[in-house]
């Protein structure tokens, strides 16, 4: 195991094949690609990920990006293993089509988001806010802005940013102040300052395609007058090569808890040129495309994260000795504590039922226009984000636990996760503006439809668990009953608030993290199904059957918890 990473290769292959009872890549391809096929695509990149990327995750962290002389220098290893993800080809793999990539379909596109940000969650956001920019501009661009800055991202040799907040501009984007002024050329000429610019500079790539959101002279107050730009690093030149520098510095760069080899950029944009993408006034629509693909990118990163701290926990377990085993012979090592073993059990349970989450998602978003399934997929997306974020700091904490006084000191390396992970329920939206998503668009302005045809989908699986002769089916049919008739009840409460909207908002987030922990003990249920229908009795079937009794006792059962929070409304 090349510096503790192992791809999750088994889970994904039980789930493209097995627990969704389809195999999700062939439905999703039309037979083009099957789950086999998928799997060793997965496998290839974890290889790649355990050689190249792994080992530069730690001495990143530790030496992080630096400014130097204005331009920013990544740790030594990023630029050759940027040049080593393109050369693969993995860039060109993962982008759609209509971009002019290989278009993998999201299932297998979401397995890969995992490998990339378990193996090195600073380098991957790089490619993740790549990816999204490439799938903005392909949303929004011109035929002229595709041939000048599209082509060049797909091919891995320009990478993408997206430039929102402003000192005085967070949440509130209609607070933004950078100007952009025509140019007689066509062009615009951008002027303002951004800040938390991810990967906003570095030097593994030849130039930078910055998405960046401005106001126009005489537009309306507000997010409906702001434009998106595409504003390059580096002038095109007439050959479509890097040409003079644009009007683009970088001031400075943030100083952060974690994700150190990550560059994090305060922009300076004086008369850079920049080009409108997209309708004028109309940036946010082009934004949210990129925005929406980051956030799916966060329960991806989220699953990777708490996955690698746990194949940390997992191993350190099974080596350390420490006291005399209840029940155990001498020498057993730390892994047979029964709350050690409740802990890794936690983990590996909720891992579980993340990455399940993600190839849900993914398969939902890819049967979208032949099954209509785009409803619940956007459904998914604000759940999938700030449920896993937030599950993640439970998970890396609970790593370090498990490595006792080790785990705080930080040549262990676990450290470093939990750092990391706190970040992710705050960008690309805070859990409370995913809870706000969730509440506002997407349960109380539909009556609840959506909620009502998910729990459908959760009744007809408690139909099928009580049907099977396993004692494991028949306690995850029960409890699975009872946390979908609290989340009903919990449902009806928040509808009820819809004339008191300070009630409704006040619990948004523990309603997020009811359907969110609800979820994954039904993806567990599907897990269990697919488990006993099969029929085996190896050692990764009875696995799997642990995994969803205890998620059900130890977490499913936080749902009625969550659910009487949100009965209760704003306490004033």
């Amino acid at each position: 195991m090349p510096d503790g990473y192992t791809a999750p290769i088994d889970d994904y292959a039980f789930l493209y094949r097995d627990a969704f009872g389809v195999d999700l890549v062939a439905r999703a391809t039309d037979g083009a690609m099957t789950a086999d096929d998928a799997i060793d695509v997965l496998g290839a990149a974890g290889e790649f990920a355990a050689e190249v990327l792994a080992p530069l995750d730690q001495p990143g962290d530790r030496v992080g990006a630096q400014l130097v002389d204005g331009q920013t220098r990544l740790p030594d290893g990023f630029a050759e293993a940027y040049e080593a993800l393109v050369g693969a080809g993995w860039i060109t793999a993962e982008a759609p089509e209509s971009a002019g990539g290989d278009g993998l379909p999201t299932v297998v596109h979401n397995g890969l988001g995992e490998i990339w940000n378990g193996s090195n969650m600073a380098f991957a956001l790089c490619w993740m806010l790549t990816s999204g920019a490439i799938h903005a501009l392909d949303a929004v661009a011109s035929p002229e802005l595709r041939e000048t800055f599209l082509a060049p991202m797909v091919e891995g040799r320009w990478t993408g940013t997206m430039n929102l907040t402003e000192p005085q501009a967070g949440t509130d984007l209609g607070a933004i102040r950078t100007m952009a002024t025509p140019n007689d050329d066509g062009s615009w000429s951008i002027t303002g300052q951004k800040i938390f610019i991810t990967w906003g500079d570095h030097d593994v790539a030849e130039n930078i395609v910055h998405l960046v959101l401005a106001r126009t002279p005489d537009a309306p107050e507000g997010a409906k007058g702001i434009s998106l730009f595409v504003v390059p690093k580096f002038l095109v030149a007439d050959d479509g090569g890097v040409g003079e520098r644009n009007g683009v510095q970088t001031v400075s760069l943030e100083h952060k808890l974690g994700i150190h080899g990550s560059p994090t950029c305060v922009l300076a944009y004086e008369d850079a040129t920049g080009y409108l993408a997209g309708d004028l006034h109309g940036g946010l629509a082009g934004m949210f495309v990129m925005m929406n693909s980051a956030r799916a990118g966060m329960g991806l990163q989220a699953t990777g994260v708490s996955d690698r701290a746990y194949q940390r926990a997992r191993e350190y377990a099974a080596t350390r000795l420490q006291g005399p085993v209840l029940d155990r012979p001498a020498g057993a090592t730390i892994a047979e504590h029964p709350d050690v073993r409740r802990l890794l059990l936690s983990m590996s349970s909720e891992i579980f039922a993340m990455r399940a989450m993600g190839v849900l998602v993914g398969d939902l978003f890819d049967r979208a226009e032949t099954d209509g399934t785009l409803k619940l997929a956007e459904f998914f997306v604000p759940i999938f984000k700030g449920w896993t974020t937030e599950e993640s700091l439970r998970i890396t904490s609970d790593a370090i636990q498990v490595h006792g006084g080790s785990g705080f000191i930080e040549e262990t390396g676990v450290a470093q996760h939990y750092r990391d992970a706190r970040i992710m329920p705050i960008y690309e939206g805070t859990t409370a503006i995913q809870s706000n998503d969730l509440i506002g668009r997407k349960v109380i302005r539909d009556g609840g439809e959506t909620a009502s045809a998910l729990f459908a989908q959760i009744d007809e699986t408690v139909t099928t668990l009580r049907g099977l002769d396993d004692g494991v089916a028949t306690r995850t049919a029960d409890r699975l009953a009872r946390a979908l008739e609290a989340a009903r009840q919990a449902t009806e409460a928040l509808l009820g608030f819809a004339d008191s909207p300070r009630d409704a908002y006040a619990v948004g987030v523990p309603y997020l993290m009811l359907l969110g922990t609800l979820a994954g003990g039904w993806l567990h249920g599907l897990a269990v199904v697919a488990v006993i229908a099969d029929g085996s009795t190896d050692a990764a079937g009875a696995d799997r059957l642990v995994s969803a009794d205890f998620y059900g006792a130890h977490h499913l059962s936080r749902v009625h918890g969550l659910a009487e929070t949100v009965t209760a409304g704003e306490i004033v």
